[in-house]
């Protein structure tokens, strides 16, 4: 049997930190992954999904990403159920992440007050190439 989850998406708060009385890091946190495909109006829709992280994951995680951060994941789908104060049985499903990766990097400005993510850098050829004529003789070539 398979469980394996990979998710890339935005995280939609910062994550919250704690320690479980074994003092053991757990961080949560929710990403927001966007849809592949637009609804009827042309919008794009993105699934909001929980997460959890454990040990020095969770720590590396609170420390490094903040709210809005691109981040991907891996993990596996869990489901577990607990009873509430009204005596209902109330069934949680959430990606429990083994790793993580940021993928922007972040740029402090000068004050240091706050913390904003870069774009992607742009790989496509939109632009027209410059051409750098080099001086290389025919004896310099080695074919």
């Amino acid at each position: 049997m398979l469980n394996s989850v990979v998710l890339v998406g935005r995280l939609t708060k910062d994550p919250e930190l704690r320690y479980t009385p074994q003092n053991q890091a757990v961080a949560t946190f929710s990403l927001a992954v966007n849809r592949d495909f637009k609804n009827q109006n042309g919008e794009r829709e993105a699934d909001f999904i929980n997460c959890v992280i454990w040990r020095q994951q969770a720590e590396n995680l609170a420390n490094w990403a903040k709210k809005g951060a691109l981040i991907g994941i891996t993990g596996r789908i869990q489901t577990r159920n607990y009873e509430n104060q009204q005596g209902q049985r109330v069934y949680v499903t959430e990606v429990v992440a083994d790793s993580f990766q940021l993928l922007e990097f972040n740029k402090q400005n000068n004050q240091g007050q706050s913390q904003s993510y870069n774009q992607q850098p742009d790989f496509g050829r939109n632009e027209p190439m410059q051409s750098n004529p080099m001086d290389i003789s025919d004896d310099d070539l080695p074919f």
